[in-house]
């Protein structure tokens, strides 16, 4: 038998496009917001939407003042599901002709929204010089037709009945509505949808939607005011990142009641810090921003306003009440391109930038979105490498949205450290309730397991990691039994995570084991220590020379990875060492601490991608100090920009955007703790190399005579 060949097309059955509807738009308020969205591509002026549940059959409106639709633009496009005509006007830069604006739009899915809604459709519309077009949809009657091709949709033109005197535009009416019984709530909440379609940070722009519920207008009336709201903000941040720096201006505000000083810094050409995120598709450590992280992005406008919850703080303020739930609410930071936004970030549920777990690991330091009202600003052209979801929830996590998340945070950590400076002058006039300490070691240790078995690393490591873990748990039933949980065990995870962290990344990297166990060992020494200073043991005497070769083993990888030139003169000649008494483990940390803070702002100073690398860290000995003889730790980084050592060293201030602020405050104590101190002493009081013109820490030892 010959075989016989048939073409056959796609017969789409004619419940699809109800089925895309419902699939495509997540829900009726989403569906209600992309109407709105139509509107701005229709370069309206202003939209209004009206929701009336007061009549037996409830009904929605959506009416704007835009360009219209004539007969053809009716049958070729808005009858065409999946139209490309808006992504091709993006491509060539075609812009409106009354606003100039790029059509938000792209894919030709965004008319599904009015199938979401209800099953009964008016759309009544006209163009420019056109006649009036209607077109009728009953989904109940569609339906029933076996295929899209059975199911003709009926179009009437006829003399301007709606749009009359020479008007334009779109009105949509919808009947038999899918969600028949919108609550108050409801309403609310797309209220401020609706109204934030257009930044509400800016002043009122070429384009307006509104709201109006007949029959329940005092479901809205008493809704707060956006800019009463950010009045009451105790901080504002406003930044803009581009080529690969950034501009910002930080402000604290006067609080009334308390006797403070507002406080306004100004930078320009800032370089901006990155926090890491982790990647699954590529391995990207770099710490400083590059022209190329805002490829397909463009330039980025930010601002923020913070504010502060704490229940005394809030008593000095006065009534806060709608202040804190209008933040329960709204809260987070959203994106808007061309001034329209992007839903649905800055909405309660989408934490896009994790800023609720980083304040549950860091609470005392880091922002939550209950604590922020902000908006980040892109331009469409520019920002092409941003594409909407189908579903028209936020972006797709590609590349250039992993690249947003990153820079972003990067500035918020900006705002973060500055307003730790302010939050420690608070508390020192209120008596502020202290935050929790941080979250427990579980995750780092479970990361590093993980490592360990892709790796196959040998099985003698695991019960290293079973001794931290057993370190970790003793030390801290020992402090909460003592009572003096908080900042105490804060400062043991901060050890314990540092150096796990640092065992993770050498296993992980494929960097030799030999280095990877003396690196397990200098951590389990580290915890004997504390476990050591917890049970008041004795300490003993050691050499200098003794506690910086162990530094240095520590840190040899890492110094070779980041072509760091290491000079250490007491490790040439044994004359320039000494001898003390301290508990060795605890003192390797704080040196250890100082050297990585080092290697840090090393990398910050001279960038992984600089031409030419001039990474420099010293290690000494000096005895110019009368109180003891001194380890000195300098580089050539950008120094401590003018911070106090009184700032340095209190817990939770950090500069670094994904810090915990407890390192120095760490080393100081570990000092302190075995009779001597930490110092921060101006270049001309040591004597150290010209090149070292960076930072520079004193470790002053109680010296045996």
């Amino acid at each position: 038998m010959m075989p016989t060949e048939i073409t056959q097309p796609f017969r789409p059955r004619a419940r699809l496009l109800q089925l895309l509807g419902d699939e495509l738009i997540g829900s009726s308020r989403l569906a209600v917001f992309e109407l709105v969205k139509n509107a701005y591509d229709a370069d309206a002026n202003e939209v209004l939407v009206s929701i009336n549940l007061s009549l037996n059959e409830p009904i929605i409106t959506v009416t704007d003042d835009g360009e219209g639709m004539s007969l053809d633009i009716l049958r070729s496009v808005w009858l065409v599901p999946g139209d490309d005509h808006r992504q091709r006007q993006r491509k060539k830069n075609m812009r409106s002709s009354r606003h100039h604006r790029l059509p938000l739009g792209e894919k030709g899915l965004g008319r599904f929204a009015v199938h979401k809604l209800g099953n009964r459709i008016r759309l009544t519309t006209r163009a420019h010089d056109a006649e009036e077009c209607v077109v009728d949809i009953n989904w109940n009657d569609l339906i029933t037709k076996p295929y899209l091709d059975e199911a003709p949709v009926k179009i009437i033109t006829r003399s301007a009945e709606v749009f009359t005197h020479g008007k334009t535009g779109t009105h949509i009416e919808i009947q038999e509505l899918r969600l028949p019984e919108w609550t108050r709530r409801e309403i609310r909440h797309l209220y401020t949808q609706i109204t934030s379609i257009c930044s509400p940070f800016k002043e009122p722009g070429a384009f307006q939607a509104k709201l109006v519920v007949p029959g329940h207008e005092e479901w809205i009336e008493d809704l707060p005011d956006f800019k009463a709201i950010l009045e009451r903000a105790l901080w504002k941040f406003d930044f803009l990142i581009d080529n690969g720096g950034i501009d910002w201006t930080y402000e604290f505000r006067q609080v009334s009641g308390l006797n403070l000083d507002q406080r306004r810094i100004s930078k320009k050409g800032d370089q901006l810090q990155l926090p890491k995120i982790k990647q699954s598709d590529k391995r990207d450590d770099r710490i400083v921003a590059e022209i190329s992280d805002i490829e397909g992005i463009g330039s980025i406008v930010g601002e923020f306003y913070v504010f502060d919850r704490d229940r005394e703080l809030l008593r000095q303020m006065g009534d806060t009440r709608l202040m804190t739930s209008y933040l329960d609410e709204n809260g987070g930071i959203r994106v808007y391109r061309d001034g329209i936004r992007v839903y649905n970030y800055g909405e309660q549920g989408d934490d896009w930038l994790g800023l609720d777990l980083r304040r549950v690991n860091i609470p005392t330091r880091k922002i939550s979105n209950n604590l922020i009202l902000g908006a980040i600003h892109l331009n469409l052209e520019s920002s092409h490498g941003l594409i909407e979801k189908t579903n028209r929830e936020g972006f797709v996590e590609n590349d250039a949205f992993t690249r947003l998340q990153r820079v972003v945070l990067g500035a918020l950590g900006k705002l973060e450290s500055e307003r730790q400076i302010d939050k420690n002058r608070i508390r020192q006039l209120v008596k502020v309730h202290p935050d929790p300490a941080v979250s427990g070691i579980e995750k780092p240790i479970q990361d590093l397991r993980d490592a360990l078995a892709k790796y196959e690393v040998p099985d003698s490591f695991e019960n290293h990691v079973k001794r931290i873990e057993r370190h970790y748990v003793d030390m801290q039933e020992t402090l909460l039994s003592a009572g003096m949980s908080g900042l105490n065990l804060a400062v043991i995870f901060h050890e314990v995570e540092r150096g796990v962290r640092a065992l993770h990344k050498v296993i992980v990297e494929g960097q030799d084991m030999d280095g990877a166990r003396r690196q397990i060992q200098e951590l389990v020494q580290i915890l004997d220590g504390f476990s050591t200073l917890l049970r008041r043991g004795s300490k003993k005497q050691h050499s200098s020379h003794e506690l910086i070769t162990a530094a240095k083993q520590f840190n040899f990888l890492r110094f070779r990875h980041h072509g760091i030139e290491f000079s250490c003169p007491p490790l040439e000649e044994i004359d320039l060492n000494f001898k003390s008494t301290y508990s060795f483990g605890l003192i390797l940390g704080a040196l250890n601490n100082l050297i990585d803070n080092s290697l840090y702002w090393l990398r910050v100073r001279w960038p992984d991608n600089s031409p030419i690398s001039k990474r420099c860290l010293f290690v000494g000995t000096s005895n110019n100090f009368a109180s003891g003889q001194t380890i000195i730790v300098a580089d050539n980084g950008p120094g401590f920009q003018g911070d106090s050592p009184d700032l340095l060293t209190r817990p939770f201030f950090t500069r670094k955007p994904d810090g915990m602020g407890l390192g120095l405050y760490y080393a100081s104590l570990a000092m302190e703790l075995n009779g001597g101190y930490l110092a921060f002493p101006e270049k001309g009081e040591v004597d150290i190399p010209e090149k070292y013109d960076g930072a520079v820490v004193a470790m002053i030892f109680k010296t045996n005579r």
